[in-house]
């Protein structure tokens, strides 16, 4: 029957689409633009943006008149996964609220994959989707560009860029391998339109246009991963996907890579910031810090290799790793391939890999397939997204991009089209019936409520405890007086009394209240022994949540301090230690403690100056030296 036909499925837009369309599109562009959804009040808005687009997706097909296609079959991929992903975070990760935070991540990009592949299926919407992603990349670009040439330290959210990446272009992200992997995502893409048979002069060079603006910012990030990774791509996707003998396709991969090679070569010699990455390489015979925190990744899934060391889990578990040189906080592995194998073991990295895997074979399949319907499956277009997202995944070997929500989205979306354009559509229409509809609606429900009484309330917190420890680091950087600390505790403590009546799983929350508490007895000194037994109490409940953190650890030490309870101090010091032997700031608060003995100021000697071995730097060590009116030769 003409009207149950897959082409008229694919060509008539609804209203239901554009709706899909309109709460994808903001959700993109609003974690896009804020920094990449790195910090957790930008997710708030982005879960409940995606919320609403899963429950307008499940009603639109339950509420429509017509019949549908199926669903399509690599829309089921990701769920192994998430469905192994959440087993973990409830039985084996030894930080749970870490874990849903990672698991929200990879759950809204498995939900964008979804919609883009079964909501999205007109030509119109879907054009209006990879126009969105270009309108996004040339923002980006516009915001690189005042980054580089007018202010550098400049950032979204009024932030200021760390002082590590002035020089390079991080646009609307963070750091500019970032705003590199969402360039090389589109890239390929581009090319492939301005180049494409059959194409108007107009839309040539728009395209063209697009894509010369988008390689510009590329190069503004000078992103030495990223430039490796689409270059091997370019280079190597004629050998998979070029026409003619095998003689043929080399030669053309040999010229790709001559002509890819000349590119880096001019790029080296004209630009000085290029030459200053290529010569800090040299200089530090390769990486410094990423295989660090390779190494320590792969240490966890050595101890761990089954089902990992729990989701979210890698930046605690680091701590048995880090070697004494190594002060910084890694957060993730700068591995997306070595933190999965991490976290969450050989069962999950290969249930996540499959899944990769099967979706990718279906959008590089060689065989002709059905003949194109509309210009993003024309054969060209299909190979640019597959280039773009084969660079993508080789950039993960060096990056995060996977724990970045805008990165993980907009690969998911472009994931989709590239999918669906070489994957074709479902045979057939799906069967409805009143209680295949009545389904839908319960799910629908289901989703409404999850994103409002799980999603929403564990970013609600998050954003609550990050700002407001935000706010505690910046008195301690700063060493405010005690006028000053009492202005500002007096709100953090206000919010993080929030954050963990909101989530009371948080255990990072408890902490840093234990921690604001804590503080407050230099406002309040009379009052030190009762804020003592309060702060106590909240490291309880951070330390009921997690026994694996040192800071928790520390936070109960202190608290004990506060009551003169030094021995059970001692011991919740010495935890923290057997957690953390090589972490700086953890020597530090042990010889902090040791130093209320006066009686006997060696071991307290003993333990600062283990702390400055490892930390030479220390500003709060080299204070308490100071303090302990012994000499030293220490800077």
């Amino acid at each position: 029957m003409a009207e149950l036909s897959p082409r008229l499925f694919r060509e008539r837009s609804t209203a239901g689409e554009w709706a899909q369309f309109a709460l994808l599109g903001v959700s993109l562009a609003w974690t896009t633009l804020c920094l990449g959804g790195y910090r957790p009040e930008t997710m708030l808005l982005t879960a409940a943006l995606n919320g609403a687009l899963l429950v307008v997706h499940l009603l639109g097909r339950a509420r429509s008149p017509e019949a549908l296609p199926r669903w399509h079959p690599a829309g089921w991929l990701p769920l192994p996964f998430l469905a192994y992903a959440a087993l973990n975070v409830v039985f084996v990760s030894p930080v749970s609220w870490l874990g849903w935070l990672d698991w929200l991540v990879w759950a809204q990009a498995a939900l964008v994959f979804w919609v883009v592949l079964n909501g999205l299926r007109s030509t119109a919407v879907r054009s209006a989707l990879f126009a969105l992603l270009v309108a996004l990349g040339i923002v980006a670009v516009v915001l690189a560009a005042y980054q580089r040439f007018v202010q550098p330290d400049w950032l979204m959210l009024q932030r200021v860029q760390a002082a590590q990446f002035v020089g390079r272009a991080s646009g609307p992200f963070g750091i500019p391998n970032s705003l590199a992997a969402f360039l090389v995502l589109l890239l390929p893409a581009l090319g492939a339109l301005t180049f494409r048979r059959g194409a108007g002069a107009v839309a040539r060079v728009l395209c063209g246009y697009a894509a010369a603006v988008l390689a510009f910012g590329l190069a503004l990030t000078i992103s030495r991963g990223a430039w490796l990774a689409l270059a091997a791509m370019l280079a190597l996707w004629p050998l998979w996907a070029g026409r003619g003998s095998p003689a043929r396709r080399a030669g053309v991969a040999l010229l790709a890579a001559v002509a890819l090679a000349a590119a880096g070569w001019i790029l080296c010699t004209t630009l000085p910031g290029v030459r200053a990455r290529i010569d800090a390489l040299r200089a530090e015979r390769g990486e410094r810090t990423r295989p660090i925190m390779w190494r320590g990744a792969w240490g966890i899934f050595a101890e761990y290799p089954v089902f990992g060391g729990g989701a979210g889990a890698y930046n605690v578990r680091f701590e048995a790793h880090r070697p004494p040189g190594y002060q910084d906080e890694p957060r993730w592995a700068h591995n997306d391939y070595l933190n999965t194998l991490a976290d969450y073991g050989a069962v999950g990295f290969g249930l996540a890999a499959g899944a990769a895997a099967i979706a990718a074979g279906r959008g590089c399949r060689r065989d002709p397939g059905p003949p194109p319907r509309d210009w993003l499956e024309e054969p060209a277009v299909a190979a640019g997204l597959a280039v773009g997202l084969g660079a993508f995944a080789l950039q993960l070997a060096v990056d995060f991009n996977l724990k970045i929500p805008a990165l993980a989205m907009t690969a998911a979306a472009v994931a989709a089209l590239a999918v669906r354009s070489r994957g074709g559509e479902p045979d057939g229409p799906a069967p409805t019936t009143r209680w295949g509809r009545r389904g839908l609606v319960l799910a629908a429900a289901g989703a409404a409520v999850a994103t409002w009484l799980f999603a929403i309330p564990v970013y609600r917190a998050e954003a609550l405890r990050y700002a407001a420890r935000q706010a505690i680091d910046d008195l301690a950087r700063r060493q405010a007086r005690a006028a000053e600390e009492r202005a500002a505790l007096g709100p953090i403590r206000i919010a993080l009394e929030k954050a963990v009546a909101t989530d009371p799983r948080n255990a990072q929350a408890w902490a840093d209240l234990a921690y604001a508490t804590a503080l407050w007895a230099h406002v309040e000194p009379a009052r030190a022994a009762e804020l003592g037994a309060e702060s106590e109490r909240q490291a309880q409940r951070a330390l009921a949540g997690a026994t694996i953190v040192p800071e928790f650890w520390i936070r109960r030490g202190v608290a004990l301090d506060l009551q003169g309870r030094r021995i059970e101090a001692g011991r919740a010091f010495v935890r923290a230690l057997q957690l953390a032997p090589t972490r700086a700031t953890v020597w530090y608060y042990h010889a902090f403690h040791l130093a209320l003995d006066r009686n006997d100021p060696g071991r307290a000697l003993a333990a600062v100056d283990f702390c400055l071995y490892l930390d030479p730097n220390n500003p709060d060590a080299l204070a308490l030296r100071r303090r302990l009116a012994i000499p030293t030769n220490q800077p």
